[in-house]
């Protein structure tokens, strides 16, 4: 039996995500406004570090959306949506294109928070992201990761 694997970003812990981000930003913007303006202080730090957390979160709030990924084995392809409030965006990738697969992560060492995701390698040449960047359920796991690619795998080689 044919199958469509059909799997959806969460927009509201991306809301939730950056609602948080923008309260630290207010926190330390409006706790170190009156920053010791005469050189290179941790006061200045806090403050601007505050507003870059504000310019990080406010269009993240804004321009959120939703990933829809669409695996149809019918088809034979893939079918990538963004949806925001100003846009929306497709991506169709054929099955034949994609040369292999594989697991990637993305974050630092040092602080051990790593994000997984899928990466296509296509025979152009190209490389193409899924379950990334949006905010997918089991982003954190490698596990999940992996098992997104076997069953992703499974759809690409059952023909």
């Amino acid at each position: 039996m044919l199958e469509i694997w059909r799997i959806e970003s969460s927009p509201q812990k991306q809301a939730a995500l950056s609602v948080v981000v923008i309260l630290i930003g207010l926190v330390l913007a409006y706790g170190f406004r009156n920053f010791d303006a005469s050189g290179m202080t941790n006061s200045l730090a806090g403050f601007l570090l505050g507003i870059l957390l504000l310019i990080i979160g406010i269009p993240g709030l804004v321009t959120g959306g939703k990933e829809t990924i669409t695996i149809d084995q019918r088809s034979h392809t893939i079918l990538i949506e963004n949806k925001n409030r100003f846009r929306k965006k497709q991506k169709w990738i054929a099955f034949h294109e994609i040369e292999g697969a594989s697991v990637t992560k993305i974050g630092s060492s040092s602080s051990r928070t790593f994000t997984y995701y899928i990466l296509l390698k296509l025979k152009s040449g190209k490389s193409f992201p899924l379950f990334y960047p949006a905010y997918y359920d089991g982003r954190w796991s490698r596990e999940v990761a992996e098992s997104r690619l076997e069953r992703l795998k499974g759809y690409l080689y059952k023909r």
